[in-house]
């Protein structure tokens, strides 16, 4: 790269970039208050610390976890939840990723096998518990960790999942800039997402570029697996949502799942392009202007999902 144009990408950068320390007080997630509830209330939010000695009816049930992305927490599922409340056959498990839902310096402090870990640590709770019917949901990152999962071969050693659902998974990012931040993270030390006030109680508003240093490096991961191939459990059934103009994630993702993924049979995973301009169009809480059709696409995709828990 020659040096007009590294100065130019330098010079983007900083319209996105901060190189002081980010200003955080106590009415973002960011700050000391704890304000995710899985945290002091984690009966409301994960099966196995609500059902510690679960019944024969409780065994039968189907548990669906659901995964929230970078810098989210729960709240990016408990729309999900809320829908799915009237369910006598499914009980969903929000969970809260290692490093999130805390205060800055954890999350500054976490590396993605950190994320990784609160999944299963949920999940083989959930097998020791007795429960033979397990399914994964995950958006954003969320769906990233699932895919790290197989790549690795986790589920060879453990109970296979039912299905897996990705909602909008980033392999490729939108963002052309976020590969660059191990070059100028150093002098740069945060991103600041331009959010409302009540998003900030729910997503980091300050991003330090370790934690995307550490995004990229799973990301990086996974699409290496891709490339070489990768093959779902034995009667595992994965599916993809993908907003087509996703501001975040590359539909790329989805083309690069959809050609190195395959299911133990050598067939194709399935696949579904959403009319949508958002990322994680299964979260409307929040978000202004919501249409008709943003809102078919998010029941679309829960009936979808919901349908495969029986």
């Amino acid at each position: 790269m020659n040096k007009s144009k590294l100065f130019l990408l330098f010079a983007i950068a900083a319209l996105f970039y901060s190189c002081s320390n980010p200003n955080i007080t106590d009415d973002l997630l960011d700050g000391n208050v704890i304000f995710d509830p899985s945290l002091y209330n984690p009966e409301e939010f994960l099966v196995s610390a609500k059902y510690p000695t679960p019944t024969p009816t409780d065994l039968s049930k189907h548990i669906i976890l659901a995964i929230h992305g970078y810098s989210a927490t729960t709240f990016e599922w408990q729309e999900f939840k809320d829908w799915s409340n009237s369910s006598s056959t499914y009980r969903i498990s929000q969970v809260l990723l290692d490093g999130h839902g805390r205060d800055y310096a954890s999350f500054k402090a976490s590396r993605w096998e950190d994320w990784r870990s609160a999944i299963t640590d949920e999940y083989e709770k959930l097998i020791a518990l007795g429960y033979t019917k397990i399914s994964i949901v995950g958006s954003s990152t969320g769906g990233t960790l699932i895919l790290e999962l197989v790549k690795s071969g986790y589920f060879n050693s453990h109970l296979p999942p039912k299905n897996l659902f990705l909602i909008d998974p980033i392999v490729v990012p939108s963002n052309k800039l976020q590969s660059i931040s191990g070059i100028i993270g150093p002098m740069l030390v945060y991103v600041e997402s331009d959010q409302t006030s009540e998003e900030n109680k729910y997503w980091y508003r300050f991003r330090p570029y370790q934690t995307i240093n550490e995004l990229n490096a799973v990301m990086k991961t996974v699409r290496k697996g891709l490339e070489d191939g990768m093959t779902l459990p034995t009667e595992t059934y994965l599916k993809v949502f993908h907003s087509l103009h996703d501001p975040v994630a590359s539909t790329t993702s989805t083309v690069l799942i959809y050609k190195g993924l395959k299911t133990s049979t050598g067939a194709h995973i399935d696949a579904q392009l959403m009319d949508s301009d958002i990322h994680v169009f299964t979260r409307l809480s929040l978000r202004s202007n919501i249409t008709p059709l943003q809102h078919a696409n998010q029941i679309d995709a829960f009936n979808q999902i919901a349908n495969r828990l029986n």
